[in-house]
């Protein structure tokens, strides 16, 4: 028995018709007719063989690479033979425009089937990252206010700054108590205390404590279940959910436990928050004002409970799955964007210069700094285009389209493909080359920075992530120098994210 989410990847099928498949479209007027679903080049074999193969020979850890191999030799479409017509991959900008008009009024996106199983199986509300449809939008628009617009991102962007700033402090004493101006380092369990530091900063309007000697029990607890909870979610997007759950697998077990803690951290925070509205609106109410509207920005989560237009079950749900999504999706494009800093030294003093000149005329405010600094920013889209977290956006198209001539039906899973994409010299000049300056043109923009998706279903903590890996690469850029030994390329491993093999090694001189 294989689970929804392996059936949809190597041996999909969504009930649709082959005959539907089968139909041709009219092309444009004058010009040929569109081919056949069934026509697509596809990668051979059936779906179950597929699975084999991919299991046999290890391909889920390099499927952005097989993806690209793909590509490579198939064109810049290809599927997967299986049961029907139901995944297609493409990764021409021109295709993915086509793929957003089609998106529909409520987009559609492939569900994590072991998070959507814990909150079955604990009957809990599920955020928008694991809804579809109507539901999902409602609950969408209500979160974007918070987390989207240019007025929440004015209220967040202190706090990270904050949080930014104490990193590269704790970081400067390091450096000096070796006695030395420089310290060679594997940075990643740093940038992953930083960013938890940093999202739970801005969600739960509170510091955790993770730069201190020696954090609480409870956020030991609380880092060690959100590991845990993303090392067991891959192996478990393979298997069948309900056959593990009845089966009380031990991998099971250890996922939904981790998730438990998780919530419970969600529940605490909740409630503290709950208390404290409650207090400030009785001492209003004795005093016969209202509550203060202009007092600092003290998180996300209450302002949605202030507002009260969403449930507080719903609150949760919301706020756990983007302190979940939060953490490697900062902290592992962090990595790569230390380390390609590092091997172009150029580019790095480029960039640090318009750091400086920002930093210095923007009498500490960090909007400012960063609109000062646009090649800061196109460094982490440049990032992020190289080595995309996720390496597709899914999508199903809610009526028939046409891909480079290709009739693909409604319903289809379509893919755009991210890492391909990005290396492709078909739509990248120098694709391989780290060149943040590529963003500065106006032919490099519109469907090609797509690492945080496209659309109404675009990632909804892209504001806070987006500002929070150009902050900490602001203020570390104006307190060291970057170097590595090696400026060979870093190989990339795949599993719920794109991430390196092996961490670089970072040497961070003081300036």
């Amino acid at each position: 028995m294989l689970s929804a989410s392996v059936r949809q990847f190597v041996c999909p099928t969504r009930g649709l018709s082959v005959s539907v498949a089968r139909q041709r479209s009219e092309g444009p007027a004058g010009g040929p007719q569109a081919r056949g679903f069934e026509e697509i080049p596809h990668t051979g074999s059936n779906g179950y063989i597929n699975l084999f193969r991919f299991l046999k020979e290890d391909r889920f850890s390099s499927l952005h690479k097989y993806m690209e191999k793909s590509f490579n030799a198939l064109g810049p479409i290809y599927r997967y033979r299986g049961e029907g017509p139901a995944l297609g991959h493409c990764y021409a900008a021109s295709d993915i425009m086509e793929l957003f008009q089609a998106e529909g009024l409520n987009p559609q996106r492939m569900t994590v089937q072991p998070w959507a199983a814990h909150r079955e199986t604990r009957k809990h509300s599920k955020g928008i990252f694991l809804k579809n449809g109507a539901e999902w939008r409602a609950d969408r628009i209500l979160m974007n206010k918070e987390v989207m617009l240019s007025s929440a991102v004015s209220l967040f962007l202190p706090p990270l700054d904050e949080v930014a700033r104490d990193f590269c402090q704790i970081l400067r004493r390091r450096v000096e108590a070796e006695g030395r101006r420089s310290l060679t380092l594997d940075p990643s369990p740093d940038l992953f205390r930083f960013a938890l530091e940093a999202s739970c900063h801005v969600l739960y309007g509170e510091r955790i404590g993770l730069f201190s000697p020696s954090p609480s029990l409870e956020s030991q607890h609380f880092i060690s279940a959100l590991e845990r909870m993303l090392a067991t979610t891959t192996p478990l997007l393979y298997l069948p959910s309900k056959l593990l759950i009845t089966l009380h697998a031990p991998l099971w077990t250890q996922h939904a436990t981790a998730w438990d803690v998780i919530f419970s951290h969600a529940d605490a925070r909740i409630q503290k928050v709950y208390q404290k509205l409650q207090s400030k609106h009785r001492q209003a109410g004795s005093s016969g004002h209202s509550p203060d509207n202009q007092e600092a920005f003290s998180g996300v989560l209450e302002q949605l409970i202030e507002k009260g237009q969403l449930s507080l079950e719903l609150i949760k749900a919301n706020i756990t799955e983007l302190m979940a999504g939060a953490v490697d999706t900062t902290a592992v494009p962090l990595q790569f964007a230390l380390f390609e800093l590092a091997r172009n030294p150029g580019i790095q003093e480029m960039v640090r210069r318009q750091v400086q000149s920002s930093w210095a005329s923007a009498e500490g405010d960090p909007q400012k700094a960063l609109q000062g600094a646009p090649l800061l920013k196109n460094t982490v889209k440049e990032i992020l285009r190289m080595y995309p977290v996720g390496i597709t956006v899914q999508r199903y198209p809610v009526r028939d389209i046409i891909i480079q001539n290709y009739h693909i039906p409604a319903g289809t899973l379509v893919q755009a493909c991210l890492y391909p994409m990005g290396r492709s010299e078909d739509v990248f000049r120098e694709a391989g080359i780290f060149k943040p300056t590529r963003w500065e043109k106006s032919e490099q923009r519109g469907f090609l920075s797509l690492a945080f998706g496209f659309g109404a279903r675009q990632c909804v903590g892209r504001r806070i992530a987006d500002n929070e890996m150009q902050l900490l690469l602001f203020h570390i850029l104006l307190n060291f120098q970057l170097s590595v030994s090696s400026t060979d390329n870093i190989k990339t491993k795949y599993t719920l994210i794109l991430q390196p093999e092996t961490p670089p090694r970072i040497t961070f001189t003081l300036l």
